[in-house]
């Protein structure tokens, strides 16, 4: 994400075998030595999330294997990582540990300015290089540049996710709806709820929602060529192209036909899914990330299904398990990862909402937990997990926000909006 936003369940990727061996600890590599007694780490996951839930389990687990050993776990907010982790991380304050966003202008970039151990080499002695599918470690390795997809490990995920359109079953069958499974199908369907003074799409204008709305209806007329073209730099980004094209002016109709609405503003990405949670809006289409929360709060029927006509999905591996250069205890970091890849930790992932890594397919046994993982392996098997819309260059996120904001408000045209993408997009792009 970034899926930038303050993260609230996890996915996850491909069910593989095989269970890991964890390495006791001990000192390498400047990393750690063998009397430390205390682990400090940070995520910000919410508690009765996915992700939450496994990283408490794998907490206790850890403690259990290394007698005499603390975790200190400190919960942050998604942006104050996103915003303070340059200068924290360039200090003796660094965690042991912590969650970081992945893609080029977040892990990429911390990677360049030499901020992250290479775990290139746990990678290969713990099996984290062949434990995770390709389409899942794109974003654990970046090269000299900061460019995902090749080069030294600069981190490690334990889940995958990807994009969907949650619906409300409820309001769907109190207005004789169907599952929107055409893309004529969810437009007839918003329709019918903006016909009702119902308004339809949940969104948050201040965080990532927005943004992805556009980015997913852009994937809608492009290809792997085109997304490859856009992250990977592999072609020329182009956002007069006809697929940022449709994206914006789309966007635009939307919220003039009140599909979306102008008061999302300044809404942000937890007050999109509370307003799906107390049935307000009855569509949001956002990440896996919110699968386990919404089991847990969810009081009316719901289900999920992937955008309807296009191969293409916001997606990617799970945000990453980082260790910092500066970080005193790295081989209690290294055993840390290890256990959340176990299939104790991977196996209550997948039934509490994510999609594992490396779990047992017959120990997931909840059936929306296997509807979700499913699904998973139906974008992953057609090579469909596109990425984010603001991983290419640092700084883009912000950039998304505000100019979606201004397309939201009418401050601004389709065309202006993405004059200013395409702007920001070409200072940004790094030289190779």
């Amino acid at each position: 994400m970034l899926t930038a936003r303050r993260r609230v369940v996890a996915s996850a990727a491909v069910v593989l075998a095989g269970a890991l061996t964890l390495a006791s600890c001990g000192g390498s590599d400047g990393g750690g030595s063998a009397d430390a007694r205390t682990l400090r780490l940070w995520h910000y996951e919410a508690p009765n999330s996915a992700m939450g839930i496994a990283w408490t389990e794998a907490i206790k687990e850890f403690e259990a294997r290394h007698p005499g050993v603390e975790v200190k776990f400190e919960e942050k907010g998604f942006d104050q990582i996103q915003k303070t982790a340059p200068m924290v991380l360039n200090s003796s304050d660094a965690p042991d540990l912590m969650e970081y966003n992945k893609g080029n202008a977040t892990a990429g970039l911390l990677s360049k300015q030499g901020l992250l151990t290479d775990l290139s080499a746990e990678a290969t002695k713990r099996g984290w290089d062949k434990l995770l599918s390709p389409g899942v470690r794109t974003t654990s390795q970046y090269d000299k540049s900061g460019v995902m997809g090749s080069g030294n490990w600069y981190g490690v995920p334990n889940y995958a996710e990807y994009a969907m359109v949650y619906f409300n079953k409820d309001l769907f069958a109190k207005y004789r709806l169907s599952e929107p499974k055409t893309f004529d199908d969810l437009v007839a369907a918003m329709d019918t709820f903006v016909g009702n003074d119902i308004t339809p799409l949940a969104n948050s204008g201040a965080e990532y929602l927005a943004q992805q709305y556009v980015y997913q209806l852009a994937l809608s007329k492009a290809d792997r060529a085109w997304v490859d073209s856009y992250e990977l730099y592999k072609g020329e980004a182009d956002f007069h192209d006809a697929a940022w094209t449709y994206a914006a002016e789309t966007f635009a109709d939307w919220v003039e036909k009140g599909y979306i609405a102008k008061s999302s503003t300044s809404a942000k990405a937890e007050d999109a899914g509370v307003s799906f949670l107390r049935g307000k809006a009855p569509i949001l289409f956002s990440g896996s990330w919110w699968y386990g929360r919404f089991q847990d709060e969810a009081a009316f029927d719901w289900g999920t299904t992937l955008w309807p006509d296009t191969r293409l999905t916001p997606g990617s591996g799970g945000n990453l398990w980082v260790v910092p250069k500066n970080a005193k205890n790295k081989d209690l970091a290294y055993d840390f990862i290890d256990i959340t890849l176990s299939k104790k930790i991977q196996n209550l992932l997948g039934n509490k909402g994510g999609v594992p890594v490396a779990a047992d397919a017959a120990a997931v046994t909840d059936p929306r937990a296997k509807q979700l993982i499913t699904q998973f392996d139906t974008v992953s098997d057609r090579d469909g997990l596109a990425f984010y819309p603001d991983w290419p260059v640092p700084g883009f996120y912000d950039v998304l926000v505000s100019q979606t904001q201004r397309l939201l408000t009418g401050s601004t045209d389709p065309d202006a909006y993405l004059d200013a993408l395409q702007e920001a997009y070409d200072k940004g792009v790094p030289k190779r």
